[in-house]
């Protein structure tokens, strides 16, 4: 994110909370998960995707992780990936004059 010129703060924590809940509550032993940063002008797009589309995360008030992902990103959500995955994304706008479109697959 450096590298593009783009915030740092928010994104960081968002990227390290949805990590954490794939590998916590998305983990099934031998598959991993994939992390995918998109760039659009005005976007950031994070997306994690892992092999439990079983299990779709909410906000509960016993955990922190997608309360903080709630704050710190503009918008956030879920969507089912073709079996048995799903995507857990969240963006956050970019002031004007970011840099153009990419995409990074981690």
């Amino acid at each position: 994110m450096r590298g593009w010129g783009l915030p740092l703060e928010a994104p960081a924590h968002i990227v390290a909370e949805l990590a954490a809940n794939a590998v916590t509550h998305g983990r099934v032993p031998g598959r991993d998960f994939r992390l995918a940063l998109t760039v659009t002008p005005g976007t950031l797009r994070i997306e994690v995707t892992d092999t439990r589309g079983d299990r779709i995360p909410r906000i509960r008030d016993a955990g922190r992780g997608l309360v903080l992902v709630d704050a710190l990103a503009d918008r956030w959500g879920v969507r089912e990936g073709p079996a048995p995955r799903k995507v857990v994304w969240a963006e956050v706008f970019l002031a004007a004059g970011s840099r153009g479109a990419a995409i990074r697959r981690a």
